[in-house]
């Protein structure tokens, strides 16, 4: 553990907590609440009594939902997915927790986009294994040369995360299909965090695992559902993984929550469009205020941005300015090797937006 750190974005949460109206453009989470209809179905499933241990795999009906949605079950897919192919886990995070323990061993690496989401290589390094870190610097895409670029021969996983937590991009097809390509060659699983997938503003979102089968999708509904403290998420993958996943849960979470899980048994296909459109707004305030300012990549997906520094300075340096002005960020190095910029969400309400903005513009030298 003494290779692991106190997250940067805690950190900041925490700092969060002791000023007075900060403008919070830190936290990773929706400003929209749980929609009400999941919110009576939880309730009916603790006036019902349904509070006890679920199953380790998940209920059945949630199960059963989940690999019956239609992306599911395309016969172009290469990898369809049954009951055999599905464990509901603790959030996202619990899955990728999961995976790696199952996947890697002490010695292997596991290759990850810089920048990343700061859980990724803490969990690798927690295991035993190394980041391989592909730099995807500056437009945040991934090419094949990249890939070349950051590959060892012990390497054993490779994460995808899109759209991306802390850029916003999103990976076109032809860089899905680049992916697979370079994992079928070396023979890598793919997990792929797609947890943001309702929050695509320019386009449909293509996965990996419709064109490589030996793909971990992860996914759950902290974000769409804005249930981020009501843990739940899936993973769906070769029915060998998901077995040895199911496994170690026993051990680990048990399983997730079961008044969460009986409240999206009957939303797993929730219409999201209208949040959707308030976010593609909302991204939109955000690259229009900072494009001139900044070096900003557009924001495609999730409700983050990454601007990198025209000038000198560092991420730490430029975010204890903010504070000082009330902004609260996060600096670039809490999720990249590099420290020349920042991260911001955009989850707020947009008088909340235009107020950072015009805060992060000033301190522009």
């Amino acid at each position: 553990m003494n290779g692991i750190d106190s997250s940067g974005i805690r950190k900041v949460f925490n700092l969060a907590a002791q000023i007075k109206d900060p403008i919070n453009l830190s936290i990773g989470q929706p400003d929209f609440d749980v929609p009400e209809t999941v919110k009576k179905d939880m309730i009916a499933a603790i006036n019902a009594g349904d509070n006890r241990y679920t199953l380790t795999q998940g209920t059945a009906a949630l199960r059963n939902a989940i690999v019956k949605l239609p992306r599911y079950q395309r016969s172009s897919n290469t990898a369809s997915y049954n009951d055999d192919n599905i464990i509901i886990t603790s959030g996202v995070s619990g899955g990728i927790m999961l995976a790696l323990a199952v996947l890697v061993n002490p010695g292997d690496a596991v290759m990850m986009a810089d920048p990343y989401f700061v859980m990724y290589p803490h969990l690798t390094r927690f295991f035993g294994a190394a980041p391989a870190f592909i730099d995807t610097y500056p437009d945040f895409t991934i090419t094949e040369e990249k890939l070349k670029a950051a590959y060892v021969p012990n390497a054993k996983v490779i994460i995808v995360n899109s759209p991306s937590n802390p850029t916003g991009v999103t990976l076109s097809e032809a860089e899905i299909k680049t992916i697979a390509a370079f994992a079928k060659k070396h023979n890598l699983i793919v997990l792929s965090d797609e947890i943001y997938d309702a929050f695509s503003y320019d386009g449909a979102l293509a996965s990996i695992a419709d064109h490589y089968p030996d793909t971990i999708i992860l996914n759950g509904y902290s974000k769409n559902l804005a249930m981020t403290g009501l843990r739940v998420g899936y993973a769906m993958g070769p029915k060998d993984i998901i077995a040895e996943m199911i496994k170690l849960q026993q051990y680990t979470f048990v399983c997730a929550p079961s008044i969460a899980q009986k409240g999206i048994e009957r939303h797993v296909a929730y219409d999201f469009s209208a949040n959707c459109d308030a976010y593609r707004k909302k991204r939109d305030i955000i690259y229009d205020g900072l494009k001139d300012a900044f070096h900003l990549v557009k924001p495609t997906g999730a409700f983050y941005a990454f601007p990198q520094f025209k000038h000198k300075e560092s991420g730490d340096e430029f975010v204890k300015r903010a504070i000082e002005k009330k902004v609260l960020v996060i600096p670039a190095n809490v999720f990249s090797q590099r420290n020349n910029g920042f991260r911001l969400s955009f989850a707020a309400e947009n008088a909340t937006l235009e107020k950072g903005i015009a805060v992060l513009r000033s301190l522009v030298p």
